[in-house]
């Protein structure tokens, strides 16, 4: 038996900030909320899910941009450019990279919370 992801649930202290910076950097269409403490988004294949964290966690505040997870979105074109307007928007963003042997050219940003995502570009 085969399984697939469909959707992936990031816990976070405020929903509604989140929501409105994939909405409004990334174009993700919202299909489902609960206002303050859930809301999914619809991220290509894959259903990108906002979750209030609970109350012991609320208040807890990263020390910048580290997780343990990175959420990669393919750009299929103009990540530079993307790149500039998320710098432009104080969007916190690393330089553009390259892999040998990797068709892509990609970087890494985080979203006001701190959890890492990835812009992904084809040769």
């Amino acid at each position: 038996m085969k399984l697939s992801i469909t959707r992936l649930i990031l816990y976070v202290r405020d929903v509604t900030l989140l929501e409105s910076f994939y909405q409004s950097h990334f174009g993700l269409d919202v299909i489902e909320r609960i206002p303050g403490e859930w809301v999914v988004l619809k991220a290509g294949s894959v259903e990108m899910a906002l979750h209030r964290v609970g109350e012991p966690y609320r208040d807890h505040t990263g020390s910048g941009c580290q997780s343990n997870a990175k959420l990669v979105f393919h750009v299929p074109a103009g990540l530079a450019d993307l790149r500039t307007k998320l710098i432009a928007a104080n969007v916190r963003m690393r330089e553009m990279k390259r892999y040998d042997g990797f068709p892509y050219v990609m970087c890494d940003g985080c979203d006001p919370e701190g959890n890492v995502f990835q812009l992904c570009q084809p040769d």
